[in-house]
């Protein structure tokens, strides 16, 4: 009588905190929209830019362009039982989203597959997510918009390059005339195209996993503030994001999304994004 007395106290208990937290999903789980439905890449456009011959070199003619695709460089493809975007590498552009996002938490896996091509073929993997991208396609070398980079490539993943006249204000530790590697308790330096300092910060540290295995990036913007996430790690904080027109400055801090195809095999999934009010303070710490 009294062990079952006793068990029916404890399950009282377990019953009243279930309900007291009514089955809740975690808060962090809150608010999310998925960008790829698993399915097909509906809002999404694909871009592609001018090709290039079996060397590598680039073909003196028009870019491919906007959701024109022979090749199927972007492609749903079953991974283990699961839908997942493909990307094939075989052609310099992106996927767009459809949608123009400000103020947002973006979440998404990636893996690398084997092949390289192009100007890549034997070089490290290599793609991006860029966002705040405006402007025309194909504005940075015939390929993708203006836009900030989170670089997505074989141990650089979470390395910050401005495209097409975009900048960021970064702290950073010069290394020599053209390397700089963030660190949070130092100067900023402004990263920007045809300066001194050039438009290219590298990240601090490294958390990619091991080439073939899912990654899961992060990146949080407010504002004209931004973090880059590596697999739970911060990999830099980016302040005053702007663009450079006419010799003058202006701020650039809502745009579309573009994911990258730069001569490598690379795999997506999970793309999702919630509205953020505010940077977590530990990311910025």
């Amino acid at each position: 009588m009294f062990t079952h007395k006793f068990s029916g106290y404890f399950l009282f208990v377990f019953v009243g905190i279930c309900l007291l937290s009514g089955f809740r999903k975690p808060s962090s789980e809150k608010g999310w929209k998925a960008l790829f439905n698993g399915q097909d890449l509906s809002g999404w456009d694909t871009y592609l830019g001018p090709p290039f011959d079996s060397a590598g070199n680039r073909l003196n003619t028009q870019p491919l362009g906007l959701n024109n695709d022979p090749n199927h460089v972007f492609s749903v493809v079953k991974d283990n039982g699961e839908n997942v975007i493909f990307i094939s590498g075989q052609g310099f552009g992106a996927i767009t989203s459809k949608g123009s996002y400000q103020n947002y938490h973006v979440q998404l896996q990636f893996k690398w597959g084997k092949r390289t091509f192009g100007p890549k073929k034997g070089k490290k993997k290599d793609s991006g997510l860029l966002y705040f991208c405006v402007g025309p396609d194909g504005a940075d070398y015939g390929n993708w918009m203006r836009s900030q980079e989170f670089q997505i490539e074989e141990g650089n993943c979470g390395d910050y390059w401005g495209v097409a006249g975009a900048f960021e204000d970064i702290p950073a530790v010069k290394m020599n005339d053209t390397t700089y590697v963030y660190d949070p308790s130092v100067q900023l330096y402004t990263f920007r195209d045809h300066t001194a300092v050039g438009r290219h910060c590298i990240k601090k540290g490294d958390a990619e996993n091991p080439t073939g295995e899912w990654n899961t990036l992060d990146l949080y913007c407010h504002g004209d503030t931004s973090v880059h996430v590596v697999n739970g790690k911060v990999m830099m904080v980016l302040y005053h994001s702007q663009q450079w027109d006419n010799g003058k400055a202006s701020s650039l801090d809502k745009g579309k999304l573009q994911i990258q195809s730069e001569g490598a095999e690379v795999y997506y999934k999970n793309i999702r994004i919630r509205s953020l009010s505010s940077i977590p303070g530990e990311l910025l710490k």
